[in-house]
């Protein structure tokens, strides 16, 4: 197993609540990868939570940082990446993110409403309606995570060593497809 991506990095992507950080952490341990979570990196550099920064600095200072940690990780091999719901939204995020494999996790903004009921640590669902927020952040966002490698759909019932299995299983079809295009260049 811990050969299947030969040293490449894993990133995650998705919407907040989709499980990046929880199947990650599966992810790293089944692929003897180290785990690294943005948010996480982010709110220890910063010394204080996301809501905190998004409060004083704003979310373009928050974006920024993710940025800046994002292209530090990518520097370094053999890491399972679990992403904020947003990274993909700057362009530069892309260059950095295709060092590795993409996987999209993608719920139904159903799944992600239960999740994140009891969740008050999410600023962009500091919202009267995060419903109608989850939707509209979905929307935006749908385009530019279908940019993924993998794209993996989260069934309400999955638990997260299954969609951590259904990962594994689908990578060596990927990783296939990047190999006969990067040699397709080579003449």
């Amino acid at each position: 197993m811990n050969n299947l991506l030969r040293g490449v990095n894993l990133y995650l992507i998705g919407m907040m609540g989709v499980g990046k950080t929880t199947v990650g952490r599966l992810l790293a341990q089944q692929l003897g990868y180290g785990f690294i979570d943005t948010d996480d990196v982010i709110v220890k550099a910063a010394g204080k939570s996301i809501n905190e920064i998004f409060t004083t600095e704003g979310e373009a200072a928050f974006r920024q940082l993710e940025s800046d940690v994002l292209g530090q990780v990518c520097a370094y091999t053999k890491l399972v990446i679990a992403t904020g719901g947003g990274i993909i939204l700057r362009q530069e995020n892309w260059g950095y993110l295709r060092h590795g494999l993409i996987v999209w996790l993608d719920a139904s903004v159903e799944i992600l409403l239960n999740r994140l009921a009891e969740d008050d640590t999410r600023p962009l669902l500091q919202d009267s309606d995060p419903e109608g927020k989850l939707l509209s952040l979905l929307q935006q966002r749908q385009p530019l995570y279908s940019q993924a490698d993998l794209h993996i759909t989260i069934t309400p019932s999955e638990t997260p060593e299954q969609i951590a299995t259904r990962i594994l299983e689908a990578i060596p079809s990927v990783l296939k497809t990047q190999d006969s295009q990067s040699s397709e260049g080579r003449v």
